[in-house]
């Protein structure tokens, strides 16, 4: 099968050219060995029992022998023999090369743990993120609107979507899986939920050694499904659970099924935005709610392409989804992050693309139509005029991404209307 490029490429590629070591994490199935293979010269893949325990025997004997394959080297789900670690590490002091090793990971250790990683890796890895497949990677996007010429303001105003909203219903189902998307269509939707089962009947309940309930993974997932896009507190989810599941578990049982969901790659809540504003309003702080991919949350809603169809404001929510994946895999790109906006008045933005050199651009997220797209305008304009643009810049953009479009453009406020369907990095 061919391979189909990725966005994160070119940062892996630049991360191997100053990095002794660069760790890709990320949801199983996303392609992180595929894409790491193409980098590497040599690997050595540890999701065999018999391997992992060749490793283990041999890194007790002579630890060099370990890694004296040709680098880069392809160290493929490392956490299972954590010895490997400390390995690497001192491999990479002792070589003084770039380019030495690529680490990949799929579930990770607690967050303490994963601090201490962090730390003792520092000067010597170079982490990455990688996430299922945008619409543009998975070729459903013309990308004829790039996000870098949005924010350097050099964008010509021509962007084009091909995609209808039963278009955007099915890749929302479809999701981003590597395997779903270059497979055959009529099997795609099978992909995500072959996922969903995964997680809720093995990756949750081995995570951490800790044993948790299939039943109770899955009625979670899809009481946080219907939290999608929002900042649904535990006390929240717990009762969403009463209600529509019949199932009362407290709070910390809940924190704990979150947190090995996180652990997984398999939730990626959205931090808050904190800007410099010109009013006293309170910022809310608490986490937007988000599955790394929109086929999870069909999946743990047990829905399909003509269920979002026949309810919009359940298709609206879970849109979200898809377009906080694409944004952040973008944003990635740009060496930028995203979050979102909300205050104590009720004032929201649903995606804040913020750059490492100070830049932003103000993002809320619609279906498409007139009505919509006004709300949109009406939050974006709110949220700018309450900036205060004598201690931070004005923003680069202000854009209502919608689902359907033919086409970009910009309004002659100077707010963008703009497809999904065009975006690229």
């Amino acid at each position: 099968m061919d391979y189909k490029p990725r966005v994160i490429d070119n940062r892996l590629k630049q991360c191997l050219q100053y990095r002794g070591a660069v760790l890709v994490e990320g949801p199983k199935w996303c392609g992180k060995t595929t894409t790491s293979e193409q980098f590497a010269a040599s690997s050595l893949k540890l999701s065999k029992t018999s391997t992992r325990q060749q490793v283990r025997n041999l890194l007790e004997i002579d630890t060099d022998a370990v890694l004296q394959k040709p680098a880069p080297l392809l160290i493929d789900e490392w956490q299972t023999v954590p010895e490997l670690w400390d390995a690497v590490r001192s491999a990479v002091d002792e070589r003084h090369k770039p380019g030495q090793f690529i680490l990949t990971w799929s579930a990770v250790p607690s967050r303490e743990e994963k601090e201490k990683i962090y730390h003792s890796g520092a000067g010597r890895f170079s982490w990455i993120t990688m996430r299922t497949m945008t619409l543009f990677e998975s070729g459903d996007s013309t990308g004829t609107a790039s996000m870098k010429d949005l924010f350097d303001g050099s964008w010509k105003g021509l962007a084009e979507s091909h995609l209808n909203l039963q278009d955007v219903a099915f890749l929302m189902c479809r999701g981003g899986w590597p395997e779903a998307v270059t497979g055959n269509q009529e099997y795609a939707l099978m992909h995500g939920r072959d996922y969903f089962d995964a997680v809720v009947q093995e990756d949750i309940l081995r995570v951490d050694g800790v044993k948790r309930s299939a039943t109770t993974a899955q009625r979670l997932m899809r009481a946080y499904a219907r939290n999608q896009g929002s900042q649904a507190s535990l006390c929240t989810l717990k009762a969403d659970l009463k209600e529509n599941e019949g199932e009362s578990i407290n709070e910390d049982t809940i924190s704990d099924y979150l947190k090995a969901l996180r652990q997984i790659f398999v939730i990626e809540d959205m931090p808050a935005w904190n800007p410099n504003l010109r009013s006293k309003t309170a910022i809310r702080t608490r986490d937007t709610r988000y599955f790394t991919d929109p086929s999870i949350a069909t999946n743990a809603l047990r829905i399909g392409p003509t269920d979002l169809i026949n309810d919009l404001n359940t298709m609206g929510l879970l849109f979200e989804t898809l377009c906080a994946r694409d944004l952040r895999v973008y944003a990635q790109a740009l060496d930028g992050e995203v979050f979102h906006y909300r205050d104590k008045s009720g004032l929201e933005c649903d995606a804040v693309v913020h750059l490492h050199d100070g830049r932003y651009g103000l993002v809320e997220i619609k279906l498409g139509g007139d009505s919509l797209i006004s709300e949109g305008v009406k939050s974006l304009n709110a949220l700018a005029n309450n900036i205060d643009n004598s201690k931070m810049p004005l923003p680069s953009f202000k854009m209502v991404l919608t689902a359907v479009g033919e086409y970009g453009y910009k309004r002659p406020d100077g707010i963008l209307v703009m497809p999904i369907g065009a975006l690229r990095p």
